[in-house]
């Protein structure tokens, strides 16, 4: 049966106008954008098969492209549209943020965050810099490491805060692994990064860590 004959309360298009897109799984979102399905086999179906293929939608949409097209009905054209729709999203947050203060918009800063670098399949240190009213100046990836971590450089980072005038600081790195807990590497290059930063008058704000479908908070833990 295709999606078409479906009630219209489940057909996913119709799900999202009527209950909005967070009713949707994740299959639904999925099959939204693939369109079609193949072969007796319904778009849900087949996002459904490419979720279990991948494990979940973030590793799907972190998949290299030669990866990605190498499973049966995908391809290019399907790459193209989900790579342009992350990137969309990315922008989307990233204007929300530029527009106003970034602390008055916790949810949105994690959302951006985690777009920018829960994909990555390498260990990624980056940061928020912040005017004094806290508003965006740049977003930057500073450092990229192994598949369990990076070296990271407090001159590095002290210079780049004051290249971009920068009064603040949010910083953020990724886990591969996909567990977000912080762990005691983490914590000490913080104090030390904070440190540094205290010695220049820019104030850490915060301090992010990307897992697999988490964002964990120094500042919300204390740690900050």
């Amino acid at each position: 049966m295709s999606i078409c004959e479906w009630p219209p309360g489940e057909r996913p298009r119709e799900k999202l106008i009527d209950r909005g897109p967070a009713a949707l799984s994740d299959a639904e979102l999925l099959a939204i954008f693939l369109h079609t399905g193949s072969r007796g086999r319904t778009a849900v179906d087949l996002a459904r098969e490419q979720l279990t293929a991948f494990g979940n939608l973030r590793k799907l949409l972190a998949a290299p492209v030669a990866e990605f097209c190498r499973q049966p009905g995908l391809g290019t054209a399907r790459y193209a549209l989900l790579q342009a729709a992350l990137e969309l999203s990315r922008r989307y947050l990233q204007a929300s943020l530029s527009a106003g203060d970034a602390l008055t918009s916790p949810d949105a800063t994690r959302q951006y965050l985690s777009l920018q670098l829960a994909h990555h399949g390498n260990e990624v240190f980056a940061a928020l810099f912040l005017d004094n009213q806290h508003r965006i100046i740049a977003w930057e990836e500073l450092f990229r490491g192994s598949i369990s971590s990076a070296q990271v450089h407090a001159r590095v980072l002290v210079q780049r805060a004051l290249q971009v005038n920068a009064a603040a600081i949010i910083l953020a790195h990724n886990h591969p692994s996909g567990v977000a807990e912080p762990s005691a590497a983490d914590r000490n290059i913080t104090r030390q990064l904070k440190t540094a930063l205290d010695l220049v008058e820019v104030r850490l704000l915060d301090h992010f860590v990307i897992g697999d479908g988490e964002a964990v908070s120094f500042a919300e833990r204390g740690l900050i």
